[in-house]
């Protein structure tokens, strides 16, 4: 969606082998403790490697995204592939951004360095978080059998088995919904948001919070709240049923906030939550799933900005639908 078919083959393969890399180390990196938040007449010393280390990171980040770029000028400029572009006939984002750029209208100036700072938010922003809300759901629905069952029948009703996914049965896949909302409820990618940070000082509760001060909100402890929630540790989808309205992502209810609230509520909220439900209904849909024999679903989580498991999930896949209508 943000570069199209601008690389491709090999090539393609090894970009995106290298921006996971780059993607997951970028965020173990901002979930680190370093000294010098606390004591910041140290951070000039970058006693950890911290800021080093992330900077490298983003050079790298930086020249793959130019490289790209590159390819992208080539193309509309005729050099290779036929000019025009490879998509058929569909624009890309960093197709749209490109002819903004040419345009040079007053109101909307855009360079290359805008460009690419558009892009390196959306997909850094975007791939580890989509890929690892995909890997809790699969794992609950492993760990739940009735869950997947429940799903399943659901899938058949709407879809039907001699169909695949189409975007316009998402809407209808209410059970499904409610389980991406429950493990999202238990599992939340983000745990403690991202930081916010006043620009005066104020009381909050009670408690003092000094003016650019590094605030962070428990999202993980707020949504196992006993006093707002039956059964907080139980996997229970059927929470969300009925009432969506008050269950729903834009953060207006304070017990249930996975993706934050108010004006900082999370930009590619609109986007993921169309992606989620379009992949796991699609994985879901065409095939079965199960754990290696002798294996167990581990649902220990790993500490850091991204909320990953600690054990990655490895899970065996059967066709449910057959011959030409098994979507992969």
């Amino acid at each position: 969606m943000v570069w199209g078919n601008t690389i491709e083959g090999e090539k393609k393969d090894k970009i995106g082998a290298a921006f996971s890399s780059l993607v997951a180390r970028s965020f173990d990196l901002l979930g680190k403790p370093n000294v010098s938040d606390y004591f910041p007449i140290l951070a000039r010393f970058d006693i950890q490697g911290v800021e080093k280390e992330m900077s490298n990171i983003m050079q790298r980040v930086d020249e793959i995204i130019e490289v790209i770029i590159n390819e992208r000028t080539k193309i509309s400029s005729g050099e290779v592939g036929g000019g025009g572009n490879k998509n058929g006939g569909r624009m890309d984002f960093l197709q749209m951004l490109m002819e903004l750029s040419e345009k040079q209208d007053v109101n909307t100036e855009i360079g290359r360095t805008q460009i690419k700072a558009i892009i390196t938010d959306i997909v850094i922003g975007g791939t580890d978080t989509s890929s690892t809300t995909i890997e809790w759901v699969m794992a609950e629905f492993i760990r739940n059998p009735k869950v997947m069952e429940k799903a399943h029948k659901e899938l058949n009703e709407v879809v039907g088995l001699n169909n695949v996914v189409e975007e316009f049965h998402i809407p209808k896949l209410v059970y499904l919904d409610a389980v991406i909302k429950e493990t999202l409820r238990i599992h939340p990618i983000g745990p403690f948001l991202t930081p916010r940070t006043p620009s005066q000082s104020c009381t909050v509760g009670g408690y003092f919070i000094p003016k650019d001060s590094a605030v962070f909100i428990n999202v993980w402890s707020i949504q196992r709240d006993p006093l707002a929630w039956d059964n907080p540790s139980e996997f229970m989808p059927e929470r969300f049923l009925g009432n969506s309205g008050k269950w729903d992502f834009s953060g207006n209810n304070f017990n249930y906030i996975p993706f934050g609230s108010g004006r900082r509520v999370c930009a590619g909220l609109p986007l993921a939550e169309r992606m989620l439900r379009y992949v796991l209904a699609s994985l879901l849909h065409s095939f079965d799933w199960q754990l290696p024999q002798g294996e167990i679903v581990d649902i220990e989580d790993r500490f850091g900005v991204v909320l990953r498991k600690r054990t990655p999930l490895v899970a065996i896949h059967s066709p449910r639908l057959s011959g030409k209508n098994l979507y992969v």
